[in-house]
């Protein structure tokens, strides 16, 4: 069935993706999420034994103290326009640098949660930035996507000699990676030449929202869905980013409307001759897929290395 033919009951359950977690209720998954990514205590549920490996209880918090941090450090005039630098201590001047963007229905999370993933990859040498935007409803669709945008140009000038721009964004931050992947830079006076992305969990046509109760603090319009969605874009992606290798990462245990979002983007992008790989990620869920990025013998987080040559 064609989303646009499922009831408003039904189109929530598909695009509400705490409901599909087979490890605990759609509550309880949320909040371990939440503490996963800061404080990297998982809580057990459904059976799942991938939290019991060594180097676990990482996360945020644990990254802040292994590396060296810059934190706030502000890349626009407004107030949440802000992001944290996780620094390896290497004196290698060939530094890649990985620019997170995290999810949370651009309503939820923010930069504070961010930096879980710079638990691996500082020990391979690797910058981390964990990028903060205006949530809704205090920063709209638009906003969000301007912020991120700029956010990138501004670490490129900050760090003008890493060795290769990668991007990473979990479920709307995967959406926002793929608008900065979209990007029309003749306005920004700079071509990021961004060299991998990885998109985990994410939503690229907007329209599905539109009547959900997502959008009730986003108030996005069809034609602001229309503007923003990265299914519409690729043409723009194709002249912006054709360099770049796009990973389409998507949960096993997404609901079906999630894994199709992923599953189209992927052929729309393989279909205009652009590099894309999609991986279906075998026993995760919306949540797990990407919390699992502190572990660096996850299959994502070897996939990264391998792209940056740090395997």
């Amino acid at each position: 069935m064609h989303w646009t033919e499922m009831k408003k009951d039904e189109l929530e359950r598909q695009f509400s993706p705490s409901w599909w977690s087979h490890r605990m209720s759609a509550d309880d998954v949320i909040k371990a999420h939440v503490k996963a990514l800061k404080e990297g205590r998982f809580v057990s549920g459904g059976g799942s034994d991938y939290r019991q490996k060594s180097g676990w209880g990482t996360g945020t918090e644990r990254a802040r103290g292994l590396a060296q941090t810059l934190l706030n450090v502000p890349y626009g005039q407004g107030d949440g326009e802000k992001l944290d630098v996780y620094i390896p201590s290497t004196t290698s001047l060939d530094v890649p640098l990985v620019i997170y963007l995290h999810g949370g229905y651009w309503q939820f999370l923010s930069k504070e949660e961010s930096g879980f993933m710079a638990v691996p990859l500082i020990n391979k040498g690797v910058v981390v930035v964990a990028v903060g935007y205006d949530i809704a409803p205090k920063g709209n669709m638009d906003l969000m996507v301007s912020q991120v945008r700029r956010s990138v140009v501004s670490v490129i000038q900050q760090y003008s000699h890493i060795s290769g721009l990668y991007l990473c964004g979990h479920s709307a931050g995967a959406h926002l990676a793929a608008m900065v992947l979209s990007t029309d830079w003749s306005q920004y006076n700079i071509t990021p030449q961004i060299k991998g992305a990885f998109l985990v969990s994410g939503i690229y046509d907007l329209l599905p929202i539109l009547s959900t109760y997502v959008n009730d603090p986003l108030k996005m319009t069809e034609e602001v869905a229309v503007r923003n969605s990265p299914s519409k874009l690729v043409p723009q992606l194709k002249l912006s980013s054709s360099s770049c290798h796009i990973v389409v990462a998507v949960a096993e245990n997404d609901s079906p409307e999630f894994r199709k979002q992923s599953e189209e983007y992927y052929k729309t992008l393989g279909e205009s001759g652009l590099n894309v790989t999609l991986e279906d990620v075998p026993n995760t869920d919306h949540f797990s897929i990407i919390e699992q990025l502190v572990d660096g013998e996850y299959h994502l987080t070897k996939l990264l290395f391998k792209m940056m040559g740090k395997s």
